[in-house]
Order: structure tokens, then C-alpha cells, then sequence
């Protein structure tokens, strides 16, 4: 394992390197090779079935107001055609047949749109844990350039004060000229 990996743990997350989680590890090495370690998660594949896909596009069209509006139009034409054919209806009130309909439309979106719902929490929990490694990445890097701001001013404080001492060292000698003299 690279040494600056181990210091950069030590010094920046004031733990061990063996005491980190892998996704840890992973960000400080990313750290120290200086390189990006955010992606566009929506160009990420994870192995997406037919039927993983269909199920996305039942969802979406499912609770969308174009499904709503057709539903509801189907149903008054249903309902309107069955009361106007009253006698001859070929289900008439109280839909009976609708209502079975209605209900095995329920039993298959129900799991589909579940089966979604399912996947699509498994891609939030890839964003979630993405988004903890770019931001821990962006934490360390900004704990780095403040150690880095700090050993500037701690070395510009030291030559102020050798230039100071220069100086009093400069005035002292002349004011023992001056007395001398």
C-alpha cells in the first residue's frame, strides 16, 4: 500500500488505513492520485432485464395523468354505453364484469409497479453511496488545501518574523552607535 494513502488516512481522518471501510479507502486513493471520482450514474447499467424495463414503462405510463385521462374516459364510455343499451347492456348496472376487470388491473400494476419501485431505490442507494464518496472526496481535498493555507501562513509568519528580528537588530546596533557616538 502507498505510504502517502496511510498518511493521508492518519492525518486527515485521524484513523488508521486498516481501520477504514473500502469505500473509504477507495476515496483516499483517489485523493492521493489527484484524480475525479465523480460519473454520471444515469450512464450506469446494472444488468437491466426485459422485464425490469417493461416494468419501468408500466410505472411510468401507470402514474402518469395520459394513463388517468384514458382510464377515466374507458370507464365513462363503459359505464355510459352499458346505462344507454340498459336492457341489452352487456353488463349492466351494477358492473360486475367492469368491477372484475377493474380489479385484475389492480392485481398486475400492483406488482409492477412495486417490482419499479424496487428498482428504483436500488439506484437511489448507488446515488446515496455515490454521493458520500464525492463528498468525502470534496472534504478531505478542502481539510488538504486548508493544511496546505495554514503551512503558507505559518511560513510567511516566520519570515515576517526574521525580517522583524533583522530589523530590532538593525536599530539596536544603531542606537548603540548613537550612544557611543
Amino acid at each position: 500500500m502507498d505510504p502517502k494513502v496511510r498518511a493521508l488516512a492518519e492525518r486527515l481522518m485521524q484513523r488508521g488505513y486498516d481501520d477504514l471501510s473500502e469505500r473509504d479507502r477507495r476515496v483516499l486513493r483517489r485523493v492521493a492520485a489527484r484524480t475525479a471520482i465523480s460519473r454520471d450514474l444515469s450512464l450506469l447499467r446494472t444488468g437491466d432485464s426485459l422485464g425490469a424495463r417493461v416494468a419501468d414503462r408500466v410505472a411510468a405510463f401507470g402514474g402518469s395523468w395520459s394513463f388517468i385521462g384514458l382510464f377515466m374516459g374507458l370507464l365513462l364510455v363503459w359505464v355510459a354505453s352499458n346505462v344507454w343499451l340498459a336492457v341489452r347492456a352487456p353488463d349492466p348496472y351494477p358492473f360486475v364484469f367492469l368491477n372484475l376487470i377493474l380489479s385484475m388491473v389492480a392485481a398486475f400494476q400492483a406488482p409492477v409497479i412495486m417490482m419499479s419501485q424496487n428498482r428504483q431505490s436500488e439506484k437511489d442507494r448507488l446515488a446515496a453511496a455515490h454521493d458520500y464518496e464525492v463528498n468525502l472526496k470534496a472534504e478531505l481535498e478542502i481539510m488538504s488545501l486548508h493544511e496546505k493555507l495554514d503551512d503558507i501562513r505559518l511560513r510567511q509568519l516566520d519570515q515576517r518574523f526574521t525580517e522583524m528580528t533583522e530589523r530590532l537588530a538593525g536599530i539596536e546596533a544603531h542606537m548603540a552607535q548613537l550612544r557611543q557616538g
